[in-house]
């Protein structure tokens, strides 16, 4: 038995709110007086409304989850626009670190390699004059002959 994932994605909880925004909150169109109620016009108590306005009220709820969506849409978008600045900027400063420690071990390695080399010529010299002197010592022991 295959197990559903029943996580929305960011569209569809901006979707989900939308829709329950547009059921709990009352938009008022630019400039309209606010509806009032009509008295009812039959004995059971229910109103009978007329296509007019029941198209007028779908209207104005169309434009309202309308403009909803739009914003939502919008705010996601910033959402996302920072977060991926966040993951760039995250990114820069990791290579900036990378680089900086880069160049740490690369001047450690041209010190060590001038250390390495000064200490090359020491020893050399250190034993040209022990050879000099071991070959020096030898003649004059054991004379020319």
């Amino acid at each position: 038995m295959l197990k559903r994932k029943t996580k929305f994605n960011n569209c569809g909880k901006i979707t989900a709110i939308v829709i329950l925004m547009s059921f709990l909150m009352t938009f008022r169109a630019h400039g309209e007086q606010p509806m009032t109620q009509m008295p009812t016009s039959s004995e059971s108590g229910t109103r009978q409304f007329s296509e007019y306005e029941v198209d007028t009220l779908i209207d104005d709820l169309t434009t309202a989850a309308e403009e909803a969506i739009e914003k939502a849409a919008a705010e996601a978008a910033k959402a996302a626009a920072l977060a991926a600045l966040e993951r760039e900027a995250a990114a820069i400063r990791e290579a900036a670190q990378q680089q900086a420690e880069a160049s740490r071990w690369r001047s450690e390695a041209e010190t060590a390699k001038r250390n390495g080399i000064k200490n090359a010529v020491i020893a050399g010299v250190i034993c040209f004059f022990a050879g000099a002197a071991v070959g020096g010592g030898v003649i004059a022991i054991y004379g020319g002959r």
